[in-house]
């Protein structure tokens, strides 16, 4: 079997006596600024078994001291009173979502040694996006005081014949039941289903004429380092992950290879399933002079020099909207050539800032300010990922949005690290 990805020992509570709906609970980092969907939720968990005992909610990371020593006794509590282990599993996944459809993924774990999160690696395992330093260490605390992982990770694969997750989808009725139930309100349904071993078999030899050179060549037209796994979602909390591997193979040397931190449970999804729709995230420039920032963007898209597809991008500001043209840019997205220049603008003009927006009448409201000028672009096709990072490396924060937060992925496994 290959190490691209690999059952785990599960572990789930006896859904017989544990409610679903209420130990299923939404990724961390969702509803950041909303403290009092987290307080609401608490008190419908009540004393009931809920992951929500089981992670420090990013709402609260300013908190992290106060809250992690009651997450490592509820994890402690868990390990003893609710969890049942289930030995070198993987799990087929279906999540109904808020509009009725039917995402389709699959539940195991990936070798940390195969991945990277730092711009131009070359590993199987890749950031899609920029991945923010600072925002590793306060997540590092929570992870090196816990037991468990719970993952909200989403790995996508980028499998247009559909040859790794739709097979077993075909199969499911046969399968044996992990888990069903609905989630809270507005969020769907989901069910799992344990894969046997011809299922993991499949999907391990399926996965490995996924990275081969020969099909590296002929989807993206060079040969390339095999790129399997795009990180869709959670992009810091497994750069969070091969953090704490680091830090153990510092400690432990060669040791750290058969150290269960080494790996992590992830979810995989075809970057192919028709539920997955990629939305772009627009740019406002705040703090700034509107005329002065378009002046400054239209130097820089003359002095570009590479080789990409000619861009453009609309720009909005309370006196002047128009189109800014970049005939021959480096990056390959519109969303780079733009970002490379606002990073660089913002460094030299203290007081100036950038705020994401989705949704183009937010865009056009924000930048009716007169210190405000806002910029609306072509989002990237789906189809356009893995190319995208193969040349370019992992993408400039908020270049995408895959759905929205009540369809995100929900704590329901967990896995054991110490």
């Amino acid at each position: 079997m290959s190490a691209y990805f690999l059952p785990s020992d599960i572990l789930l509570p006896d859904f017989s006596a544990v409610n679903g709906t209420t130990w299923a609970t939404i990724a961390c980092d969702q509803f950041t600024g909303e403290a009092s969907y987290w307080h609401a939720l608490d008190e419908r968990v009540g004393d009931a078994p809920s992951t929500l005992r089981l992670i420090l909610p990013e709402a609260f990371l300013n908190e992290t001291e106060a809250r992690v020593p009651a997450v490592r006794e509820s994890m402690e509590y868990y390990l003893r009173e609710v969890l049942v282990r289930h030995p070198n599993s993987m799990i087929y996944l279906e999540r109904v979502q808020s509009d009725g459809k039917v995402r389709r993924g699959l539940v195991g774990m990936i070798d940390l040694e195969q991945y990277d999160y730092n711009r131009g690696s070359s590993t199987l395992i890749r950031a899609t996006e920029e991945t923010v330093p600072e925002r590793i260490p306060p997540r590092l605390a929570v992870r090196r005081e816990a037991v468990l992982e719970l993952p909200h990770v989403m790995l996508l694969i980028d499998d247009p014949e559909k040859t790794v997750i739709e097979p077993i989808a075909a199969r499911a009725a046969t399968l044996e039941t992990a888990y069903e139930f609905p989630l809270v309100e507005g969020s769907g349904a989901v069910s799992g289903k344990f894969i046997d071993s011809v299922g993991i078999g499949r999907i391990s030899n399926a996965l490995v004429r996924l990275a081969t050179p020969e099909r590296m060549r002929e989807r993206y037209g060079a040969d390339v380092a095999p790129l399997l796994f795009a990180v869709g979602d959670g992009n810091h909390s497994l750069a969070v992950a091969k953090a704490l591997y680091e830090e153990i193979k510092a400690a432990h040397g060669e040791s750290a290879l058969t150290h269960p931190a080494r790996y992590a449970l992830v979810e995989v999804v075809n970057l192919h399933d028709p539920t997955l729709e990629f939305e772009p995230i627009y740019r406002v420039m705040m703090g700034v002079d509107p005329d002065d920032v378009l002046s400054e963007l239209e130097k820089y898209s003359f002095s570009l020099r590479g080789n990409a597809a000619p861009q453009q991008a609309r720009f909005i500001s309370a006196k002047r909207r128009g189109t800014m043209h970049f005939g021959t840019p480096s990056a390959q997205l519109t969303v780079g050539t733009l970002q490379t220049f606002i990073n660089s603008y913002i460094k030299a003009h203290p007081g100036a800032s950038v705020d994401y927006i989705h949704g183009t009448k937010t865009v056009e409201a924000l930048s009716r300010a007169e210190d405000a000028v806002g910029f609306l672009f072509s989002g990237m096709e789906k189809n356009d990922l893995f190319r995208t990072v193969i040349y370019d490396g992992a993408l400039p924060r908020k270049t995408f949005s895959m759905g929205h937060a009540e369809d995100k992925r929900f704590y329901i496994e967990c896995r054991r690290i110490k």
